[in-house]
C-alpha cells in the first residue's frame, strides 16, 4: 500500500494526503499545488502549527483536532479562504490565525485574510480566531547633518554644522479581516473570541542627528572660534491605526 501511495504522489500530491498529522512543537505546510484541498482528518498536536498557503482558497475537513496551544496559521492573501469542518475538537489555547503581514520599507502592511469558517459540530473550551491587520511600515530615519570644517590659523572661520533632516511619518496599519463564522446552534456565544482589529500604525521615523560645528583652534596670534552646531531633525509622527474588520456569526 505504501508503494502505491508513493506512486500516486507523483500523479497527485494529495492522493495520499487525506490524513494530516502535525507533531508537537513542529511546523507543517500544506501543499501549494492546488487551491482546493479536502482532508479526511487533520490533527495538530500540542504547540504544533499547520500553515495554509496563500493560494489555497477552499479547505474541507471531515475531522479536525487541535491540541493545547496548537494553531492553524493562514498566510495573507487577497482572496478569502473558505474552510468547512464537519467535526472539530479544539483544546485549550488553540486558535486559528489569519493575521495580516507587518509592513516594511519595501512593502506596505497587509490586511488580515478574509475568512468563511463553518463548523457543523464543535467541541471547544473557546473558539479563538485572530484576523487582525498587519502593523504599518516604520517611517524613514532622517539623515544626519554634516559636520562643519575646522578653522585655519591664517584664513577662514569654522564652519557651522548642518541640520539633520526630519524623520518621516509611520505608515498606516492594515485593515482587519472580514470574518463570517457558522457554528452549531448550541455553541455558547461567550466562547467565541474573534479579533479583527486594524493593525497598529507604523512607528515614527527618528530625526537625523545635528552636525557638529568646526572646533575652536588656538593660533599663535589669535584664537579661531568654533562653529555652531546644527539642529537635530524632528521625529515623524506614528502612523494611524488600520480600520477594524467585521464579524458575522451564523447558527447552524
Amino acid at each position: 500500500m505504501r508503494k502505491l501511495c508513493l506512486l500516486a504522489a507523483f500523479i497527485s500530491p494529495l492522493a495520499c494526503a487525506q490524513v494530516v498529522n502535525v507533531q508537537s512543537n513542529s511546523l507543517m505546510r500544506l501543499p501549494n499545488t492546488t487551491s482546493t484541498l479536502q482532508l479526511e482528518k487533520l490533527e495538530v498536536a500540542d504547540y504544533g502549527t499547520l500553515l495554509i498557503p496563500s493560494n489555497v482558497t477552499e479547505l474541507t475537513i471531515d475531522e479536525l483536532r487541535l491540541g493545547h496551544e496548537a494553531r492553524i496559521a493562514i498566510v495573507p492573501a487577497e482572496q478569502a479562504l473558505e474552510m468547512k469542518v464537519k467535526r472539530a475538537e479544539l483544546s485549550d489555547g488553540s486558535q486559528i490565525t489569519a493575521r495580516g503581514a507587518r509592513g516594511t520599507y519595501e512593502k506596505a502592511a497587509r490586511a488580515g485574510r478574509n475568512l468563511n469558517l463553518q463548523f457543523q459540530a464543535l467541541s471547544a473550551p473557546q473558539l479563538t480566531v485572530d484576523a487582525r491587520g498587519g502593523t504599518g511600515a516604520p517611517g524613514f530615519v532622517g539623515l544626519d547633518g554634516g559636520n562643519g570644517e575646522d578653522p585655519g590659523c591664517t584664513y577662514g572661520s569654522a564652519g557651522h554644522g548642518a541640520d539633520g533632516s526630519d524623520g518621516s511619518d509611520g505608515q498606516p496599519g492594515a485593515p482587519g479581516a472580514l470574518v463570517r463564522l457558522a457554528v452549531p446552534r448550541d455553541f455558547p456565544a461567550e466562547l467565541i473570541k474573534v479579533n479583527v482589529a486594524g493593525g497598529a500604525g507604523g512607528p515614527a521615523g527618528v530625526g537625523g542627528k545635528a552636525g557638529k560645528g568646526g572646533k575652536a583652534k588656538g593660533c599663535l596670534v589669535y584664537r579661531a572660534d568654533g562653529g555652531k552646531n546644527g539642529k537635530a531633525g524632528a521625529d515623524g509622527q506614528p502612523g494611524p491605526e488600520g480600520a477594524a474588520g467585521s464579524v458575522t456569526v451564523q447558527r447552524l
